[in-house]
């Protein structure tokens, strides 16, 4: 495969680099700890909307919505340069990546106007009502109920694994609306504002930092939605569903690309430590061996992803990026396993700075995160049901 870029797509990037150079906030800022992922510092709203303003935020949208019309080749460059030097555009990925464009796809043209341009401009944050206790991956069985009383819906029932909902100001919620049809045919898309009457975020701590708490389970009693807060058509939400995964899986495989890299290079600088045996890690051939092992899939998963990327260019369906998501965080969980046992009883020390692939920790509490990289954007056992049926051709 030869990968190459044409000269405007090159003086794309050479802009984006050295506007990235002049206006980027410090490294201190962009490392520092976050609340949630709905949470969102006044520094971090002024850089969306710095990003905003300049076009440089979701480059492939028009200028009126902060992009600049960019081709997918451009929208290419741009991942990978961000990601290359770990600079994130928001806290609040789920609104950017997945709820912007879901309204902007769906939405009537009163919604875009009031919530599109001050979602991208970070004026207010959203969380995504999907997962319930019992429909995680098969999200058609949810049973959150809405009933239209009126001109307003009342909405009751539990959602779980909410990301940043205590922080969010709304929520795209998918709620049942006719339970007498096939259940994939039953399902609407409310936006409801979070501060309403009958809403309780209840955040669930994380084990390895219990000051984060970016999951919730959110419960809705009697909560009354005005009924032109419906996203879409009623009982049409099953393909809004749909598309809201289909953007934030494309969004995954890059990242999961640069967080194997980084894992990595993770490794190599441990190459300089000493290991319980006494000697220097980058002595120890199989150290050496498990590197290079590691190196080589961080390098074809790239190969793979541009691959992917290639196809899409051209028309074409890409099974690639289910490989990529699967792969990649299970390869990059593999990876700081290894880290933590080459350094042994150090790595268990809450002292000891592990790989900055999410938060600061320690080896062991990476790798304890890691187990969360595999569920975002359809759990590793989806992934390979996908990858069996869709491009192995086998029975269901």
């Amino acid at each position: 495969m030869r990968l190459q870029y044409d000269a405007a797509d090159e003086a794309f990037r050479a802009e984006l680099i050295d506007w990235l150079a002049e206006n980027t906030p410090p490294r201190e800022l962009l490392n520092s700890e976050k609340l949630s992922s709905a949470w969102m510092p006044d520094w971090v709203r002024a850089w969306q909307r710095k990003l905003f303003d300049a076009g440089w935020l979701v480059p492939g949208w028009p200028p009126e919505y902060g992009g600049r019309n960019a081709t997918a080749s451009q929208q290419m460059i741009y991942f990978d340069e961000l990601s290359r030097r770990q600079i994130v555009r928001t806290w609040n990925p789920q609104a950017l990546g997945i709820i912007a464009p879901s309204i902007d796809d769906y939405g009537t043209d009163e919604q875009k106007q009031r919530f599109v341009l001050p979602t991208l401009r970070a004026e207010i944050g959203w969380c995504l009502g999907m997962s319930e206790p019992g429909s995680g991956s098969d999200l058609a069985s949810l049973q959150t109920k809405a009933v239209l009383d009126g001109d307003e819906f009342v909405v009751n029932g539990q959602k779980v694994w909410t990301s940043g909902a205590q922080h969010a100001d709304w929520c795209l919620c998918f709620v049942r609306t006719d339970p007498t049809v096939p259940k994939h045919k039953g399902i609407s898309a409310l936006i409801i504002d979070m501060k309403l009457p009958g809403i309780d975020c209840r955040p669930f701590p994380e084990l390895t930092d219990p000051d984060y708490c970016d999951f919730n389970e959110v419960f809705f009693n009697d909560v009354r939605v005005p009924k032109e807060n419906l996203l879409g058509t009623l009982n049409g939400g099953w393909p809004i569903t749909q598309g809201s995964l289909a953007h934030e899986r494309a969004m995954l495989w890059i990242d999961h690309a640069y967080l194997l890299q980084l894992a990595v290079q993770s490794m190599v600088d441990l190459g300089d430590r000493i290991g319980p045996s006494g000697t220097r890690l980058g002595d120890d051939p199989k150290f050496r061996d498990s590197v290079a092992s590691f190196q080589v899939d961080a390098m074809a998963m790239m190969a793979m992803g541009y691959r992917g990327f290639s196809k899409f260019m051209a028309g074409r369906s890409a099974p690639e990026h289910s490989l990529l998501k699967l792969f990649g965080s299970e390869r990059m969980q593999q990876c700081i396993l290894a880290g933590a046992e080459f350094l042994g009883p150090n790595a268990l020390e809450v002292n000891e700075p592990g790989p900055r692939l999410w938060r600061n920790g320690s080896w062991m509490i990476q790798y304890l995160r890691s187990f969360s990289a595999t569920l975002p954007g359809g759990t590793s056992e989806i992934q390979r049901n996908i990858i069996a049926e869709r491009v192995l051709g086998l029975p269901r």
